[in-house]
């Protein structure tokens, strides 16, 4: 006995190291997302890959300013001034007797006039750099080693990204609008089904709850093309009422966690009720849901969750750009932009999932509270 109990311990370490090890695992990918939220698009892909947010800040005038980097050179440059009225900066190398002298280079032989000469080397280089909020400022020439690099998140990512979604509002009202419907369908029609399936004795009662849960085989592909077609012929396409008329019918994953919470409550409680003169639908509603509370709240934040994050559907069935939800306004902000601004889209994703991670972490000890009390009595 002595001797199992320190491998006890050890057995018990080792699952919590890797429990540990599991959850951070998991956090990587919420974390690169706040990350990038805060970093400027170059850095978004920057090799190596860094978690922090970082700035370059240089002296200009006499003034420490964030700037943006450019190229950096290690051999002589001469900034010109180009036919065209363009300044560059270009190597020695390519300007001979005042005239580019690269053969391969469409502008061989023009005349341009040398501006200034910069004496960069591999022991001393330079690099263009330029204001971090002018983008429009000419690029300036410093040495590498005043460059210097710190921690910068940019905060006004956020603003920048929800100002490019212009319907923001109107999403995220169209989202919390389904999630307050599919909620209450859900809630009370699961609970319903679940209380006829746990507490009402009739004739085939568990092969019809079989065969209810056998619907939970049946991917939503399957059933789309036809489910698409009773919609449309009911002219709700385009409308937000087939996101949330179906929550109204209840679906078998919740009323399967209900009625096993419901099969935990003791019968000499609806008996009692029953000898009283109580109806079933009174016994449920003011007896039974009241004990419930915990199994309630988990099925109402499984189904807000889903309808929070739903692509596909509102995908399916919108075509009004006023009516898409979050998810969809995400995708379609993304395709508006021409080429993915990442550093934008992730900073509205992390605008998009604060609210349902805010509300697990208000609502967490109800849901475990709920998860373990319904447990798994058939």
């Amino acid at each position: 006995m002595q001797a199992s109990k320190p491998l006890q311990l050890l057995s018990k370490a080792c699952i919590y190291v890797l429990l540990l090890a599991g959850a951070a695992l998991f956090l990587v990918p919420l974390l690169w997302m706040f990350s990038t939220a805060l970093k400027p698009l170059d850095q978004t892909m920057s090799l190596p890959p860094s978690f922090i947010p970082y700035r370059f800040h240089t002296e200009i005038a006499g003034e420490l300013v964030s700037v943006q980097r450019g190229r950096t050179f290690a051999r002589p440059v001469l900034q010109v001034r180009t036919e065209e009225g363009r300044v560059e900066l270009v190597e020695a190398a390519a300007i001979e007797d005042g005239r580019w002298a690269n053969p391969d280079d469409p502008r061989f032989g023009q005349e341009v006039t040398v501006l200034d000469r910069i004496a960069a080397s591999d022991e001393n280089p330079w690099m263009e750099v330029r204001p971090e909020d002018r983008p429009d400022h000419a690029w300036l020439f410093v040495p590498v080693d005043r460059v210097e690099r710190s921690i910068g998140p940019r905060w006004a990512n956020f603003q920048n990204a929800l100002a490019a979604m212009r319907y923001f509002p109107r999403y995220l009202t169209n989202t919390l609008i389904l999630c307050v419907l599919t909620v209450v369908g859900t809630v009370l029609s699961c609970s319903l089904a679940a209380y006829g399936f746990s507490r009402i004795a009739w004739r085939g009662r568990d092969k019809v709850f079989l065969l209810a849960l056998a619907t939970m085989m049946i991917p939503f592909p399957v059933i789309m093309v036809p489910v698409y077609t009773l919609f449309r012929q009911l002219g709700w396409i385009g409308t937000l009422r087939p996101l949330w008329v179906s929550s109204f019918f209840a679906n078998a994953f919740s009323v399967f966690l209900l009625r096993q919470f419901f099969l935990t409550i003791p019968k000499d409680l609806s008996d009692a009720a029953r000898i009283d003169g109580c109806s079933e639908f009174r016994i449920y509603w003011q007896i039974m849901l009241p004990l419930c509370k915990p199994a309630l709240m988990v099925v109402a934040l499984f189904q807000f969750m889903y309808t929070w994050n739903d692509f596909l559907g509102p995908l399916i069935y919108l075509t009004d750009q006023k009516d898409f939800t979050l998810a969809l306004g995400l995708q379609f902000f993304q395709s508006q932009q021409g080429g993915t601004e990442w550093h934008y889209l992730m900073a509205a994703s992390t605008v998009v999932i604060l609210p349902i991670i805010i509300l697990f972490f208000f609502t967490q000890r109800t849901f475990i509270e709920g998860i373990s009390m319904t447990g798994l009595k058939g």
